[in-house]
């Protein structure tokens, strides 16, 4: 993800209450299935954001631009709407990030407390605002990252999203909170994963540091290594 950094004063206080401008919407929910066009659909929008944002989100590893939820992961059936997280490093300063993207053309929809979004005119892309150091950053890449490489997971994600996409709800936040429940059992299951393999990873360092993995014809080192490897490309 982002290099490390060290955590900045916020330049004011945060707000205080939840603001969803324009109301609640009722929306038709439709789900889809997967699209390459959308990967296509982010990367113009990923360049659209930098430029909005300019030198700061290209040469700060402080500031993250990436693809998330269901549209990012192929093979998951999905609301057609792209959805950008956006990382920055005080959420409070929204003359740095929040009002570039207004100027862009995006359209401001939620200020609350540690979060805004907005979306283009066409409701067909939301981009997320967080802190860097927010731990829902972290949980939208998990969860990601972990559907990508999960297909019994993301099989399961897609049944619940079919079954409550068919009843009617007073709008999308409605949904996205009945999804809470299923989201949240596999955010539980992708941590012990990472926590799994991170856990072999530095078992194997360990052992290759001793020198007491065996292998055929001495190649001990060299099999660590690859198992190494292979921990740390799969997801």
């Amino acid at each position: 993800m982002h290099e490390p950094h060290q955590t900045r004063v916020p330049r004011r206080d945060d707000v205080k209450e939840p603001e969803l401008i324009g109301g609640v919407e009722k929306r038709t929910l439709v789900l889809v299935e997967h699209d390459p066009a959308w990967a296509t659909r982010y990367r113009e929008h990923e360049r659209r954001i930098r430029a909005a944002l300019g030198s700061a989100a290209i040469g700060s590893a402080a500031i993250g631009v990436e693809h998330i939820g269901s549209t990012a992961v192929p093979g998951l059936a999905a609301k057609p709407i792209i959805d950008i997280l956006v990382t920055v490093p005080d959420i409070t300063a929204e003359e740095d990030h929040l009002d570039p993207l207004v100027r862009a053309g995006y359209v401001l929809r939620v200020r609350e407390p540690g979060h805004r979004m907005v979306r283009t005119a066409e409701r067909d892309v939301h981009v997320h605002v967080l802190g860097t150091d927010d731990p829902a950053a972290a949980d939208y890449l998990l969860l990601r990252d972990y559907l990508r490489g999960n297909a019994a997971d993301r099989e399961r994600y897609e049944a619940t999203k079919r079954d409550l996409v068919a009843r009617d709800w007073p709008d999308m936040n409605a949904y996205a909170d009945a999804k809470t429940e299923v989201i949240e059992d596999i955010k539980r299951r992708a941590r012990a994963r990472l926590a799994r393999r991170e856990a072999s990873t530095q078992g194997c360092g360990e052992r290759c540091s001793r020198g007491v993995v065996k292998g055929s014809k001495g190649s001990s080192l060299a099999s660590c290594r690859s198992r190494a490897r292979w921990l740390s490309s799969t997801s």
